[in-house]
């Protein structure tokens, strides 16, 4: 794991497990040095999200993983400025709570979790592509060791669909280091930074693994 104060230059920033707050970390990082942005932030709202269940029953998510008083928290607008300045396609979960532009190039994450149940069936990624809308069907996780983990099956995914082998991938929210996971798998280099030093910890064990089913 590196720590971002201490880093001198972005290209240290390649292929590591970085500790760091993401805009200081983008702001090392020249302008379209990124091919795509692949991530996930924080949508900004706290017990709405991270608390529901099937049949009505309630799952505190609290309570099974870290304090999580991050998902209240939205990034900021220098945030999403930065994102756009450092890379040239971007793929953002969430993109339905945050100030983006139109486009047609939405995907859709099909949960595949039939009803009833509290949580949401699917979510949406805003994309920056022109192309058409696209579906991933995939069921959860239920190992997840991140209370919004995504599949590391749908990152691949949105990979392969969406970069080729070789490009530089930036997640400036990494979280159990999913995207990474993924990059790794598919050949694809990356950039990412998490705050929360316990998940880099988890992100460097992730990496470490030969495959990550």
């Amino acid at each position: 794991m590196k720590h971002l104060k201490d880093i001198k230059d972005w290209q240290e920033l390649k292929n590591e497990v970085v500790c760091g707050d993401c805009l200081e970390g983008m702001k090392l990082i020249p302008d379209k040095s990124i091919d795509l942005v692949l991530t996930d932030p924080p949508y900004g709202l706290g017990d709405k999200l991270l608390k529901g269940g099937k049949n009505g029953n309630v799952v505190d998510f609290g309570k099974k993983y870290q304090e999580t008083e991050w998902e209240d928290i939205k990034p900021t607008q220098e945030v999403f400025d930065k994102m756009f300045c450092i890379s040239s396609n971007q793929v953002i979960f969430g993109g339905n709570y945050f100030n983006l532009p139109p486009t047609r190039g939405i995907i859709c994450w099909d949960k595949n979790i039939g009803t009833p149940n509290n949580f949401s069936h699917w979510e949406m990624g805003w994309t920056s592509f022109d192309c058409p809308a696209r579906k991933f069907v995939k069921t959860n996780d239920n190992n997840k060791q991140h209370p919004t983990q995504k599949p590391v099956e749908l990152m691949r995914w949105i990979l392969e669909n969406y970069s080729k082998e070789g490009d530089l991938i930036c997640d400036p929210f990494m979280g159990s280091w999913t995207t990474a996971r993924a990059c790794k798998d598919l050949g694809r280099d990356f950039i990412g930074f998490e705050l929360d030093e316990n998940y880099c910890k988890i992100g460097e064990k992730r990496l470490q693994q030969e495959v990550l089913f």
